[in-house]
């Protein structure tokens, strides 16, 4: 079985993030780090290899200057390989654009049986992507799944919802977004880190994917500080209370 899994590599979180002065956008121009969300897809496919008895899980990623760091964690937990698009043409991709990229990538690596992504990323948070990599590939898709099995060319996936999970079956190939804390993922161990300073990280340009680059960016015209939160009023009780409460909620519109 062969899973391609998209991963996203961040600045790391725990750092106080800065904007580009001249693009009013989160600066990517240091190491970047392995987006924790999708540490569980990966975790998850290397799951469903093993459940299968053999196959490879491959990673796609954007990023610049051809930071492979977060690629290298992914390595380390057991990938195989990974396609990365580093391209400064890129810059301001949106959504659809950045789905585009990486499902060129994905026909890069050749015919796979299921394409995993996170639900969403850290620093985005769009939540888009991979339902537009479904439709740019002609695939179908299913979103926030909390687990995944494959048998006979199908997957069935339980879809996490807000009452608990829906059962979904879908023929494969197929893009599945996994949800967040769902598996636990494995910690590289020392074997696997010195084995992915030699795993293939094939280094690839929009122009290689014969991607056509134009009118795809987003500008962010100014960023501000949020308003400081105002003091909240506070009310004595006065064996009236309720009233108030009330009247609060209906000025509220609240029914």
């Amino acid at each position: 079985m062969n899973v391609i899994v998209c991963v996203k590599q961040i600045p790391d979180p725990a750092l106080p993030g800065e904007l580009d002065p001249s693009t009013n956008t989160l600066k990517r121009d240091g190491k970047l780090i392995l987006d924790e969300s999708d540490s569980y897809g990966v975790e998850m496919a290397l799951q469903l290899v093993d459940a299968a008895g053999g196959g490879d899980v491959s990673l796609v990623s954007m990023a610049p200057n051809g930071e492979v760091s977060g690629l290298r964690t992914a390595l380390a937990m057991g990938a195989a390989k990974a396609v990365l698009v580093s391209d400064p043409a890129l810059a301001g991709a949106d959504a659809l654009s950045t789905a585009k990229v990486l499902a060129a990538a994905s026909k890069k690596l050749g015919e796979a049986d299921l394409i995993i992504a996170g639900t969403e990323s850290s620093d985005g948070y769009t939540g888009t992507v991979p339902e537009q990599m479904a439709e740019v590939l002609g695939l179908p898709s299913v979103t926030f799944a909390k687990s995944i099995a494959v048998a006979d060319g199908t997957a069935k996936v339980e879809r996490q919802t807000e009452a608990g999970y829906d059962e979904v079956e879908c023929p494969l190939p197929a893009v599945v977004s996994v949800t967040a804390g769902v598996v636990e993922p494995r910690y590289p161990s020392f074997k696997g880190i010195m084995a992915a300073k030699s795993k293939p990280v094939e280094e690839v340009t929009v122009a290689d994917l014969g991607v056509e680059v134009s009118d795809w960016g987003q500008s962010i015209s100014s960023v501000e500080d949020a308003p400081a939160r105002e003091a909240g009023e506070i009310i004595e009780d006065d064996g009236e209370m309720y009233t108030k409460i009330v009247e609060f909620l209906d000025n509220l519109k609240v029914t």
